[in-house]
């Protein structure tokens, strides 16, 4: 019963809702939808901006979707207090000149649940990513755009798996920007839980998504990524582990910048929130290879 429960917080999807409408945010836009090469039916919102620029959002996993994070719905334990809306980062830029698409990963939002039903924390998004690269990139407004990936949490580490397995190296990607990225064995071991009980989840984990999730890592898949990379992080944050992102950036063999926010509290949630509030730094790394 324990396991389950605590499983459940770490794989199952389907508990963030699609909260906001860019309507609402005066944004011209379409709904979209588009399936990967597993078969999964992914939608999205293509929002309209310059024909020659075009970024591709990767959520954060479980408790996010394309919108962002609402704490409604979300029991009596909240990551966060009120709504992280990623339109308003994503309407700054689109009026500098890019489109955007916002898309649901598998397992989240309104896109159709993963093979296994469950959230992989990367291994199977990253196929997601991959269809979301090559829907825009064969648009017929986007054909000849430049395009960036702005990719958050579970994004980051989908966005790595898929480079590493080869898979973006023929579009027409730039830059990228990773928000916090986190491999899944941190996570579990900033969790907090004691031994026993950790392996009893990680085993539960395991079994639901198909392979043996502390034996995945996209550690080996950054040298491989072939973009500029900007790389952000709460250097509060209580899920952090240093060494991790530290790593992660010095694995990186591309030009690329790190920033670390400071003065926003603990909370995780508090780096994705920055986002929306501070979109400045992932306008300048954009600009600066997308031109």
């Amino acid at each position: 019963m324990v396991t389950g429960f605590l499983s459940n917080m770490i794989v199952k999807g389907g508990i963030a809702p699609v909260f906001d409408n860019p309507k609402d945010y005066g944004l011209d836009y379409e709904d979209v939808q588009f399936k990967t090469a597993d078969g999964v039916n992914l939608k999205g919102w293509l929002i309209k901006g310059g024909t020659d620029k075009i970024i591709v959002q990767s959520h954060f996993g479980v408790q996010s979707s394309r919108s962002g994070y609402t704490p409604e719905g979300k029991g009596m334990v909240k990551m966060w207090k009120e709504n992280i809306s990623f339109l308003k980062h994503v309407k700054y830029l689109v009026d500098k000149g890019y489109s955007v698409l916002m898309y649901d990963f598998r397992s989240h939002g309104d896109s159709d649940p993963n093979t296994s039903g469950w959230c992989s924390w990367g291994p199977d998004e990253a196929q997601d990513v991959v269809a979301a690269v090559d829907y825009v990139a064969n648009h017929p407004t986007y054909q000849n755009a430049q395009i960036g990936l702005l990719s958050i949490c579970m994004g980051a580490a989908a966005s790595t798996y898929a480079f590493g397995a080869g898979n973006l190296q023929k579009y027409n990607i730039k830059a990228m920007v990773a928000i916090q990225p986190m491999r899944y064995e941190d996570f579990m071991k900033s969790f907090g839980l004691p031994g026993f009980l950790n392996n009893w989840v990680n085993k539960e984990n395991s079994k639901r998504v198909g392979f043996d999730m502390t034996a995945k890592s996209f550690k080996n898949d950054v040298p491989k990524i072939p973009v500029p990379t900007l790389v952000m992080q709460n250097d509060k944050d209580e899920f952090l582990t240093k060494e991790s992102i530290d790593e992660y950036y010095n694995d990186l063999t591309v030009e690329k910048d790190m920033l670390w926010v400071s003065g926003i509290g603990t909370k995780r949630a508090a780096g994705y929130d920055y986002l929306t509030r501070n979109p400045e730094k992932v306008l300048y790394w954009f600009d600066k290879y997308m031109n």
